[in-house]
């Protein structure tokens, strides 16, 4: 049994709760939380619930912690410092730093003698690696991605960050004139702001002043500076109301010639709708802990990204079912 722990008890980490509890090869170690442990029951019985502080104190018992924290302030701070201590697996999603985040994470897994894995969701995640196979396979073309209509877990958070902020969602909504172009193979050439725009709905605390925050939202660098943005300030009521949910989905779009002259096109599409972004993320998490824990017992460290891991490690199957059923 591969012992899991979980750091951060938020939508994500309850996810990898319920994952963990449908894969008949890993059990549930420990729970860690920034939050009075007292106030919260986790849902696995028996399971402790510990400040994120004692997580040094089960080293021993733990395989394989998977962090379930923000990308924008928490795994660039936890991700190296529990990679000292245990092997790791997070979900970190700002694409412009994975790879400084990759270099010290990498640096401290190495220190520690553990593995960790960084990246592991489905974009950067499942969606790199349809990226990867489908530019192999298509040299000659273009690869487009496309996010939503969907909430993105990592943009919201980056919105709670900013300071009068309450609560948010923020959608990440493919535009329909781009996406009909790409899937007709024309492979136009899109900006950024011509492929998404982005719609935020956001609970300002009493007293804070919305115009600053609009503006700070607005220009923040790596998540909403580049794109068509729309903020709508609304009540707690109104967001719990209509925006409840955690759907979200996307596209990997590759299309590409071959032959002589090359007369042919080809679409490849790659496609997720998904009712619950965070568990769905967290089902990730857990198929690559698995992995993690076997490349680290054949003697692996330092950081590795889903691009390093051969698919068959993700399975619970066996080489010889695999090969029989999948292959």
């Amino acid at each position: 049994m591969i012992r899991i722990g979980i750091m951060g008890y938020g939508n994500l980490g309850r996810g990898v709760e319920y994952a963990v509890a449908q894969n008949p090869d890993m059990q549930l170690a420990a729970v860690f939380t920034r939050r009075d442990p007292a106030s919260i029951q986790a849902a696995t019985p028996d399971v402790p619930v510990l400040a994120a502080g004692k997580a040094a104190e089960m080293q021993d018992k733990i395989d394989v912690m998977i962090l379930c924290g923000g990308s924008a302030t928490d795994l660039p701070k936890q991700t190296p410092a529990l990679a000292r201590l245990f092997n790791v697996v997070d979900s970190f999603d700002t694409h412009a730093r994975i790879p400084e985040h990759f270099a010290a994470v990498d640096a401290a897994a190495k220190e520690g003698g553990t593995l960790a894995l960084i990246s592991a969701g489905w974009d950067p995640g499942l969606f790199s690696l349809s990226r990867v196979y489908a530019g192999a396979v298509l040299p000659q073309g273009e690869t487009y991605t496309f996010w939503g209509k969907g909430v993105s877990q990592g943009h919201s958070d980056a919105i709670r960050r900013v300071e009068g902020v309450q609560d948010a969602r923020q959608y990440t909504v493919p535009v329909e004139s781009a996406l009909e172009a790409v899937r007709s193979g024309a492979q136009p050439v899109l900006t950024t702001r011509q492929k998404h725009t982005r719609e935020c709905f956001v609970v300002a605390k009493p007293g804070a002043d919305t115009a600053r925050i609009e503006k700070e939202i607005k220009e923040m660098p790596n998540y909403f500076a580049d794109y068509d943005t729309t903020v709508h300030f609304i009540s707690e009521e109104e967001l719990l109301r209509d925006h409840a949910g955690l759907p979200h989905g996307g596209m990997v779009i590759r299309t590409g010639k071959t032959g002589k002259d090359s007369a042919n096109t080809h679409v490849i599409e790659y496609k997720l709708t998904l009712d619950s972004n965070p568990e769905f993320t967290s089902s990730i998490l857990v198929a690559y802990a698995r992995a993690v824990w076997r490349m680290h017992e054949a003697g692996q460290q330092g950081c590795k990204t889903v691009l390093d891991v051969p698919p068959a490690l993700l399975s619970p199957l066996s080489g010889e079912e695999l090969r029989a059923t999948m292959l």
